[in-house]
Order: structure tokens, then sequence, then C-alpha cells
């Protein structure tokens, strides 16, 4: 049997497979809670702009203890900043400028970052004052640019990769523990759910995968998007998380219903997707765009309730802090903003 003829099976396969699924999907979301009373419009105050970089931010990651955050920008340098007392706390040089993404660790004691080396660096904080800049582990497994990272602790850290694949690391021995396969390109975001045993990933063949920690397979595979998915993120409960992507949607996927049960567009929101977060009690969904632009979604009735238009180009990251009480938007204008909720 011929490999075309094979792919044309699989194809005629995941058709009917997805013909089946639809079945069951006999109501949405915004459906649901029709008798749901509107929010109405949300406006949040800006709190706080944090400028320090002088190239384009990618990426930022709160600390857990929702007072310092990181970020990484294609200066070449991760800053950590208190965001109280608006001010730098470190500022970590890099040995490639052309970074994607960072991460802090749950202790804080450790952050890590990556990019188009293809290399995961993690950096130990504690020892940044007298070795400033030195790398306390080089992780070296992926063949294509990294895309996204995150600590489960200090000995171990998740990443993904343009080589299509995630990769669970041992941080002290600078090895992978696990490979993950699966997606058909490359994968873009990936997502921790909140018992750390299962995550979410996001990729530019359309499609979100959850897999298991525990084991390296993948468990279920998800659908909807017409193009590159973006940014993934985990709903508070860890029953359901969302995506944003290249399509101009974002769109919320319910793990156990098995498929998509909300889509959050409108005329109005016609740029790609870069980032998404939710609220501490998942009401909320922020979302940055191509547009300079966050847009803010109630994910119970599908609604467009806001937008933070401070920024002077494209939104490329933003996290909601743990104790849910602001919202950090970063740009490519080099500014990173930080909001109340």
């Amino acid at each position: 049997m011929s490999l075309d003829t094979l792919k044309d099976s699989h194809k005629q396969l995941m058709n009917q497979l997805l013909a089946e699924k639809k079945k069951y999907a006999d109501t949405t979301l915004p459906q649901e809670c029709n008798n749901v009373e509107s929010l109405g419009e949300v406006n949040l105050r800006p709190r706080r702009v944090l400028r320090g970089h002088f190239g384009r931010i990618y990426a930022m990651h709160w600390a857990s203890d929702s007072q310092h955050l990181l970020s990484a920008a294609q200066d070449g340098k991760l800053i950590v900043w208190d965001t109280f007392a608006n001010a730098k706390m470190y500022a970590v040089p890099l040995e490639s400028n052309w970074v994607m993404t960072c991460a802090y660790s749950p202790s804080g004691n450790f952050i890590a970052s990556g990019g188009l080396d293809s290399l995961c660096s993690v950096f130990n904080l504690e020892q940044q004052e007298d070795l400033g800049g030195t790398v306390h582990q080089k992780l070296a497994h992926h063949t294509g640019y990294l895309s996204c990272c995150r600590f489960l602790n200090d000995r171990q850290i998740l990443t993904s990769s343009g080589d299509q694949t995630c990769a669970l690391w041992d941080i002290e021995r600078g090895k992978p523990i696990t490979i993950f396969s699966g997606h058909s390109n490359a994968v873009m975001s990936i997502s921790l759910s909140p018992d750390t045993q299962t995550f979410v990933s996001g990729a530019c063949d359309s499609t979100a995968k959850l897999w298991d920690m525990r084991d390296g397979k993948c468990k279920q595979t998800f659908y909807g998007h017409s193009a590159d998915i973006n940014t993934i993120q985990f709903f508070p409960s860890g029953f359901a998380f969302g995506t944003g992507s290249d399509d101009t949607t974002c769109r919320l996927f319910d793990i156990r219903a098995d498929q998509q049960v909300s889509v959050f567009s409108s005329e109005s929101t016609q740029a790609g997707v870069t980032s998404i977060a939710f609220s501490k009690s998942g009401r909320l969904l922020f979302a940055g765009y191509e547009d300079f632009n966050c847009n803010v979604w109630d994910t119970l009735l599908g609604e467009h309730v806001g937008i933070l238009a401070q920024h002077e180009e494209r939104v490329s990251c933003l996290g909601v802090s743990d104790d849910g009480l602001a919202l950090c938007t970063g740009s490519w204008d080099s500014t990173l903003r930080v909001w109340s909720i």
C-alpha cells in the first residue's frame, strides 16, 4: 500500500471521527449560560509601566509570589522585575538575542529562557549577583527553535519546539526524561495542568493535544482552528483550556466533552492572537493581538467585554498573577504594563 493511499485512508477516517463527534455537540457554553447576567463593560486600571528593555519583548512570566515577574526581549536580556516597587531586580545577559520564551520556577530560585538557539538555558537567581549571566544548565536536544518552557519544580522543566516535539527534562542531569511526539508541525505553546500531571500543547498543525506526563502519551487531540495555534492556557479548574490562533479567534475546549464549547471572535478583532490568560475565577479571558490591543472576553457568554489599548505595537505576551489581582501585558514597543483586575 502506497504512502498516498495511507494518507487518504487516514484523512477519511479522521473526517468520519470528527463527524461522529459533532453529533454529540448539541449545545455551546453561551447557549447553556443564556440566563447568566452580562458583565457589561470591563475596565482595568493601568498601575505600572515597566521600562528597561531596548528591544521587542517576546515573553513574560509571573513569579508565584505575584510580586515579581520575568521578561525576555530581543535586546539579549532577561529582566526580573519587582512590580510593587516598579524596579529591576536582575538583568541577565543572554548568549543569543533571539529569545522566544521565558519561565519562572515555582520556588522563585530559577529562571529559564530559549529561542532560535534551540537551547533551554536555566539560570540560578541566587548566583546572579556573584556570577552575572552565568548559565546554571544548558538543555540541548531539540533540533528546532525553543518556543515555550515551563518549570514543574526546581528539578524538572517542560519545553516545546519547532521540531514538532515537547520534552520533559531532568535539569541537573541536563538530559530529557520523556520526549512527546505527535504533532505534525511546530509546537508553539504549552500549559501545565494545575496538578502538573498533564499538559496541553498548541501547534502550527492547527490542533491542540492533551498529554499525560507519566506515560508520555497523547490522550486527546482537539480540532477547530483553521490556522496556527500560537498560545494555549489551562482553565483554572483544569477541566478545560483556551487557545489563540492566527485565524483571529480564541476557543475554549472542554476536556470531558472532548471538544470545543465556545469561540471568541468579532468583526472588530481581525488580527492574529498572540497570547491568552484566564482570570482567577475563569470568567474573563484576556487575549493579546497583533493589532496592538488586548481584548477581554466573557468566557460564559462569549461576549467581548473590554479592550486594553495602550500599547504602541503588537501585544506579544501576557499573564495573570497567581493571586488573580494583576494582569501584565508585554509588547514589541519594549514596555510591560501592569493592570489591576
